[in-house]
Formats: structure tokens, C-alpha cells, sequence
């Protein structure tokens, strides 16, 4: 347990609150090149699948402006499924603390051709550098349980959503079934910190990455956590077995 309030966790070790970002930061930045790699192969490809889910709830319009930002999402890929789905009229900012992921996003996004329609900014989840009351949704993906204070990045989402917009995160919970639990355990523990090394050379990122998601609150909690920012209609689902929940709230 932290031992005071400027204590946080980074995977099983104790941390000051103060060093954890810069430690988050060399975890990205040597997997940054082979990061959506590594989300294939650690989750057997099922990353992909939720990610659709997630973006069919948001589900943007096609015929009207519409201003989204993605938060800790540089390597777009949750940006590119979120233009493609809201079609012409869709703009989307990524904002992401690491320069490294950014850069791998920003370079998939000129393969691809987007254009205009997706800028990559880099900036704190902690203290966005964006103006009150701009955006239409806020989503953010496997990226809130790696951000020190969560409470201000609830409270910077809730700050730049215009009223009637949509907070949508998505983040690894606790398994609930039986077995399972126990058989995810023992791959998380063993295969990913292996997987992690052979793929990019890095295996302490992905121990860290491992321990951080045992560390993340309980879908429960969090969904108090968001509706303490202020958020309304707070809910959240769990996908496969509880591994992943997508949780959900309104600035009303």
C-alpha cells in the first residue's frame, strides 16, 4: 500500500506520486514501435474486437460536425476507428503524453492517408492543453490505470466535454469466472513478461504492465471514481469473462 498521499503504485512497487509519470515514460518509450504488435499477440487479437466495441457504443455521427478526443491513444487506434465510424464530418484529437507513441501514430496516419481529420497533440491526461467545454466525446483506452492522479484526469475529461457529451473508457478489470480467473492469472504472469522480451526486448515493461492492471480499481469503484468527477447515468460492462470493462458516464 502506498505508505502517504503523495504515494502511488507503479506495478507492485511504491512510488512518490512525482516520479511515476517519468517511469510510465520509459515503459512506452521502449515499446512504442512494437506496441499494437505486442496488443495482437498478448491478447490472441481480442484488443481489436474490443476496440470495436467500444467505438459502436460511442457511435458518432455521420451527417454532423462532430469533435472527439482521444486520450493516451497515440498510435490512433482507437482515433482511426472513431473517424472512420462518424465519417466526414468527424474530427479527432489524440492527445498522449509520450512523444514515441505519438510519432507511431502520426506516421500510421499519413500511411493511411486521413488527412486533416486526426491531429495528434502531446499533452497530459493530468492537465490537457485544450480549451473548457470543446469536445463531444472523451475516450480513453488502456491508458487511465497509467496515469498517476486519476482523479485530475476524471476532472480534466469532465472540464473539456461540452454539456451532453460522452466520457467512454476502456481498461482491464477482474476476471469474474471461475477457472478462468486462475488461468489468466498464471498467462499474465508467465507468458506476457516472456512474450514482452522476445518481441520488444523489453521485458520489465510488460511486468509492469501486468502488475498495473492488478493495481487498477474494480470496475465498481472506478464507476464511483467517475461519477465523483461529476459525471451522470455512470455504468460499465464487462467483456469477455471481466478481463476488459468499458465504462460510461454523461456531462450533463
Amino acid at each position: 500500500m502506498p505508505t502517504d498521499a503523495a504515494d502511488t503504485h507503479f506495478g507492485e512497487r511504491t512510488v512518490h506520486l512525482d516520479e511515476k509519470q517519468g517511469l510510465v515514460d520509459d515503459v512506452f518509450h521502449n515499446v512504442a514501435d512494437r506496441y499494437d504488435l505486442m496488443n495482437d499477440l498478448m491478447s490472441f487479437g481480442l484488443h481489436r474486437l474490443w476496440k470495436d466495441i467500444f467505438v459502436a457504443k460511442l457511435r458518432p455521427p455521420r451527417r454532423r460536425p462532430f469533435r472527439h478526443l482521444d486520450v493516451a491513444g497515440g498510435t490512433g487506434d482507437v482515433a482511426f476507428r472513431v473517424a472512420a465510424a462518424g465519417g466526414e464530418a468527424t474530427s479527432v484529437t489524440v492527445v498522449d503524453v509520450n512523444p514515441d507513441m505519438l510519432r507511431v501514430g502520426a506516421e500510421r496516419a499519413r500511411k493511411r492517408r486521413e488527412g486533416g481529420r486526426i491531429r495528434f497533440v502531446e499533452g497530459n491526461a493530468e492537465a490537457l492543453p485544450l480549451p473548457d467545454s470543446a469536445f463531444d466525446a472523451y475516450t480513453i483506452a488502456f491508458g487511465i490505470r497509467n496515469v498517476p492522479r486519476m482523479e485530475r484526469a476524471l476532472a480534466e475529461a469532465y472540464r473539456v466535454l461540452k454539456r451532453g457529451g460522452r466520457f467512454l473508457c476502456l481498461e482491464f478489470s477482474r476476471v469474474d469466472l471461475p477457472v478462468l480467473d486462475r488461468v489468466y492469472a498464471a498467462y499474465s504472469d508467465a507468458a506476457i513478461p516472456a512474450l514482452g522480451k522476445v518481441v520488444t526486448g523489453d521485458g520489465p515493461a510488460y511486468r509492469y504492465l501486468v502488475e498495473s492492471i492488478r493495481k487498477f480499481p474494480p470496475p465498481g469503484r472506478f464507476a464511483e471514481m467517475v461519477g465523483e468527477a461529476g459525471f451522470a447515468r455512470v455504468e460499465f460492462t464487462r467483456l469477455t469473462g471481466g478481463v476488459v470493462a468499458i465504462h460510461s458516464g454523461w456531462k450533463l
